[in-house]
């Protein structure tokens, strides 16, 4: 299994940092790899620009899925498009994207539908790590962040890709990690936003 970032071995103990990540890697490939025939179907992945966002997107352009390849990295994001491309994506539709900005879901989810006519996998993946004592911040507005963009982003993506596939009996795939309910020193608030992810896609299948 390869490494995200600067992570070591998944099999290392000293790497505890590292290991939501690696599972979250785990997760995903599993996702994909058990995943229905997904040629010509449209796909939104949301954190694209890179880490694990892009490299879901590569296995689905491997696959011959359509991709919207949405994150706030637009040169980034081109040079993905371009390798999904290579990979098989017949078409890739590049959305440069702030999660944590309703309008910007907005806007992505509608350029979805306006270029492709359609939405089959909503994949909620954009995210941000925050590691810091609660004490030692200046100003506590600060902690907004990682929420808006962990959690309310994936709310956000969902509220308005949800009438589209339930329409095309489409799936949401939301990336969170072992953080959700294992707690870590210095990580209050990125493992309170990767729980609420869970308990809200939970409810949501429910």
């Amino acid at each position: 299994m390869a490494s995200v970032g600067n992570c070591k071995e998944k099999n290392d103990p000293s790497n505890s940092l590292c290991r939501p990540l690696i599972l979250s890697f785990e997760i995903a490939y599993m996702i994909l790899a058990f995943a229905e025939d997904v040629a010509g179907k449209v796909v939104l992945v949301t954190g694209a620009s890179s880490g694990i966002g892009k490299h879901l997107a590569f296995e689905y352009a491997k696959r011959g899925a359509c991709l919207v390849l949405a994150a706030r990295r637009e040169r980034s994001l081109q040079e993905v498009a371009e390798k999904a491309q290579d990979l098989g994506a017949p078409d890739v539709l590049v959305v440069r994207t702030d999660v944590s900005r309703v309008e910007d879901c907005r806007n992505v989810v509608d350029r979805t539908m306006n270029h492709f006519g359609r939405l089959d996998h909503l994949v909620n993946n954009a995210g941000m790590m925050s590691i810091s004592m609660l004490e030692e911040a200046k100003d506590v507005t600060d902690f907004r962040t990682v929420m808006d963009t962990n959690f309310w982003g994936h709310v956000y993506m969902t509220r308005f890709a949800v009438s589209h596939l339930r329409n095309s009996r489409g799936r949401i795939v939301a990336i969170s990690s072992s953080a959700s309910w294992l707690p870590a020193p210095r990580m209050g608030f990125y493992n309170a936003s990767k729980a609420a992810i869970a308990q809200f896609f939970e409810t949501l299948r429910a």
